[in-house]
């Protein structure tokens, strides 16, 4: 490989490092002044049209039927599901907070191919690192625990918690249903799906009479669109296709730091002992579970 690619490759990481990062508090930021659907639907299917214009115009064929209907399964469940439940939960709950939760995808991957008929045995190591992550959970919301946690922050750590799992579940989908499509233009389709259904429903939840357009929620919007969707999904593409699956999958460990330091300095949210401690506790487990798996 040459130097350049491999220095592209490598810059291509580092961006999706450091912009998925500040996804959280991008979120954070646009919720508190645009309603949560309408917000993420917008966002997806703009990047989708930009994604499915881009690959258009090189000439990429569009996806079979059957293809499509696989393909929009998989964004119900990463984007709707996944991606809107982090949405709407930001409402109340911290972004760094949010993305140490996010964080314990690997632990719900793990559970449930073990739950599944023909999936792997649930080794020691697995075991263990699954629960050493929930119980990081616990030690990062023990303060608010204490302190008596309000009913709407309550409903926004369930939804959190339900964001990984649903993130799991289309994961280990994709898996067994692969389809023959470029990648760029199978993650189009899923924008394009999931900005649909979105718009959808924040139609049917009576969102567009809350839609009150500002420049801080359009900016937080825009900041998602091109740098969370467009230079984000197209830099861990290009890193994937260039770089080994092991190395790129690290950015997952890096997301959450930039998360929590970026919501400590812009908006004071937390960061205490009981944050690094729980961080701490994520990650072993992450590690444990990574490590268990071939």
């Amino acid at each position: 490989m040459p130097l350049t690619q491999r220095h592209k490759a490598y810059a291509a990481w580092l961006s999706v490092c450091f912009f998925w990062g500040t996804t959280y508090l991008a979120i954070r930021i646009g919720v508190a002044h645009l309603p949560p659907a309408l917000f993420t639907g917008i966002r997806w299917a703009t990047a989708g049209l930009v994604f499915l214009a881009y690959l258009r115009l090189k000439g990429l064929a569009w996806p079979r039927r059957r293809e499509m209907g696989h393909m929009a399964v998989i964004g119900v469940l990463l984007l709707v599901v996944a991606n809107g439940c982090v949405v709407w939960a930001e409402q109340w709950v911290p972004s760094g907070l949010a993305a140490l939760i996010v964080a314990t995808l690997p632990l719900w991957v793990a559970g449930i191919e073990t739950a599944l008929p023909r999936g792997p045995r649930l080794t020691w190591a697995k075991a263990a690192g699954i629960l050493l992550g929930f119980a990081g959970l616990v030690v990062l919301f023990f303060p608010d625990i204490q302190a008596g946690i309000d009913p709407a922050y309550f409903n926004g750590t369930l939804a959190l918690l339900a964001a990984p799992c649903a993130w799991a579940i289309g994961s280990l989908y994709a898996k067994n249903h692969a389809v023959d499509v470029d990648p760029l233009m199978a993650a189009a389709v899923q924008m394009v799906v999931a900005g649909v259904v979105l718009a959808l429903i924040g139609t049917a939840m009576g969102e567009w009479t809350r839609m009150q357009i500002n420049a801080t929620g359009l900016a937080a919007m825009a900041y998602l669109i091109v740098f969370g969707s467009i230079v984000g999904y197209g830099s861990f593409v290009y890193a994937l296709a260039n770089l080994p699956a092991a190395k790129v999958s690290l950015f997952a460990y890096v997301n959450p730091v930039i998360a929590v330091i970026l919501g400590w300095l812009i908006l004071d949210e937390r960061l205490d002992g009981f944050v690094a401690l729980a961080t701490v506790m994520v990650f072993a487990g992450v590690m444990l579970v990574k490590s268990s798996r071939t």
